[in-house]
């Protein structure tokens, strides 16, 4: 008996009739395996839940938390809904009923445990597990949600806790691109790319994949597949190799449009000063990309220019 797990993005789920598209696709993959399936909100639906947040000024992470993963426990009861319509011995569940247990860090946690013994239980009695994506349980009680793009995240690390033999990620695009389909038309699809250069990719812009579950994926040496849930073609294979990357010189181009770039003038040009300014942004998780030191105009001391998340500013 095969153990598949499966995720669905937001655009997969826009919708019933998406919805229901999508437990078209969990029934035509049901034989001979057991399946856990992992969906985001419906498309849209985080957003919102972000703007009721930013109308009212809400700085309660416990609060905003419960708001933000709103949006995923009505997409998994419906689908198991529709499931159970298909005589498919279906269970939904939330992060905590696993639990997929995370650290303190609202809004942004990381996934510390998940529990093996319980999903293999719920798996004994039911042969499709719909499982919230971008949700867990803190270690003090309380929900939180993974940042954006969890769902992913949720997936692979499922995926490695159970020993799967496959992850599949379904989008709205039939695998990974040269570059955004959307943006340029003649780009192509790449039927193989090694964990790192989908790690550089994921990083730099490209939407396909979030780049903790590409990290965590090649971490734990679970291979994924990119797969449209709009139409039946073959996707792009995300796996390891004894290559970091591949010989072609280029293997793709990312673009991002959410980067804020900051600079500090007037920096003493002394060992220490950089830890200085960039330890503060590590212990609260701000991830920093770029970064550019230049002499100052006065020629005494430095400019330190680097660049983060618009979200993190």
């Amino acid at each position: 008996m095969k153990l598949i797990v499966m995720k669905f993005g937001g655009t997969s789920v826009g919708d019933l009739k998406k919805i229901s598209n999508v437990a078209n696709i969990v029934k035509k993959n049901l034989k001979g395996s057991k399946l856990i399936v992992v969906l985001s909100a419906m498309a849209g639906e985080t957003n919102k839940m972000q703007n009721y947040l930013d109308t009212i000024k809400s700085d309660e992470k416990i609060e905003n938390d419960l708001v933000l993963t709103a949006g995923e426990n009505v997409t998994i009861g419906i689908l198991s809904a529709m499931l159970r319509k298909r005589k498919i011995n279906s269970l939904p569940l939330l992060g905590w009923q696993i639990p997929i247990l995370t650290d303190n860090n609202h809004e942004n946690a990381k996934i510390l445990n998940i529990d093996k013994k319980r999903i293999n239980k719920f798996l004994k009695k039911y042969d499709v597990l719909v499982i919230a994506g971008f949700q867990g349980i803190s270690l003090d009680g309380h929900i939180t949600s993974l940042g954006r793009g969890g769902s992913d995240t949720t997936a692979v690390a499922i995926a490695s806790a159970i020993n799967a033999d496959r992850c599949d990620i379904y989008t709205d695009v039939d695998g990974v691109y040269t570059t955004d389909p959307r943006q340029y038309k003649k780009a192509k699809k790449i039927k193989k790319i090694f964990y790192d250069e989908m790690l550089e990719m994921a990083s730099l812009g490209s939407k396909v994949m979030q780049p903790t579950s590409v990290q965590d994926a090649k971490l734990n040496k679970i291979d994924i597949k990119v797969k449209s849930s709009f139409v039946s073609k073959s996707g792009t294979l995300i796996t390891g190799s004894k290559k970091t990357f591949s010989n072609q010189i280029i293997t793709g181009i990312s673009s991002t449009k959410n980067d804020a770039k900051i600079t500090i003038v007037g920096v003493k040009d002394r060992p220490g000063v950089a830890a200085s300014i960039f330890r503060p942004l590590s212990k609260n998780l701000i991830n920093v990309d770029m970064v550019v030191q230049n002499i100052s105009q006065n020629g005494k001391e430095t400019d330190l220019t680097f660049t983060i998340k618009s979200e993190d500013l």
